[in-house]
């Protein structure tokens, strides 16, 4: 068992035995201390995905830079619905209704083709979780889809947190590598010679 130590420089994580061998009244002053005053706090952390996607940035912009066109190529979606201020706040439901995300947009720049967003509440193990999805020109009718977010793991639950993060990143943009495929790919011709 683990308790804390509280000092003015930072908080300690004592064994139970060290913390058996100090006096009684110096174990009150530590644990109402610790109570009021020592936050263990998490290390902040990145998730950044791209893809390379046929299409023009304006044209793949179009397909998901509406707010709730993420329920149209994030597979695991499966509704979404906007409140109608401004900044918007959407709602995500999965498709199996069991999770839900309240998600604020807090900036959008249609001709830059981008927009960021917040979680308001999420079922995953994190916090202060802020995320960008941007479309860049590579020429020659491709562009370059980015998915960037940062975010504060609950602690002891990192590698869930990153596991998670890192699959949904992966399915969106495998998905709208294949939307964009499908759309804007042109279509070969099948004449014959003559």
């Amino acid at each position: 068992m683990l308790l804390f130590e509280f000092s003015f420089q930072r908080c300690h994580l004592l064994p139970m035995r060290s913390y058996l061998r100090r006096s009684a009244v110096h174990a009150a002053v530590v644990s109402v201390i610790a109570g009021i005053g020592c936050v263990v706090t998490a290390t902040a952390a990145t998730v950044s995905r791209s893809a390379v996607v046929h299409g023009d940035p304006s044209a793949v912009w179009a397909l998901i830079g509406p707010f709730c066109a993420i329920r149209d190529w994030l597979p695991p979606v499966g509704t979404c619905s906007e409140d109608g201020a401004t900044p918007p706040t959407r709602t995500l439901v999965s498709k199996d209704g069991k999770a839900t995300f309240v998600e604020r947009q807090t900036a959008r720049r249609d001709d830059k083709h981008f927009y960021s967003y917040t979680f308001l509440s999420s079922p995953l193990p994190i916090t202060h979780y802020t995320s960008t999805i941007r479309v860049t020109s590579l020429g020659h009718d491709h562009s370059s889809v980015t998915w960037r977010g940062t975010y504060t793991p609950v602690p002891g639950k990192e590698r869930v947190a990153k596991d998670a993060l890192n699959g949904i990143y992966e399915a969106g943009l495998d998905s709208i590598r294949t939307q964009a495929q499908q759309r804007f790919t042109p279509v070969a011709s099948n004449r014959a010679a003559p």
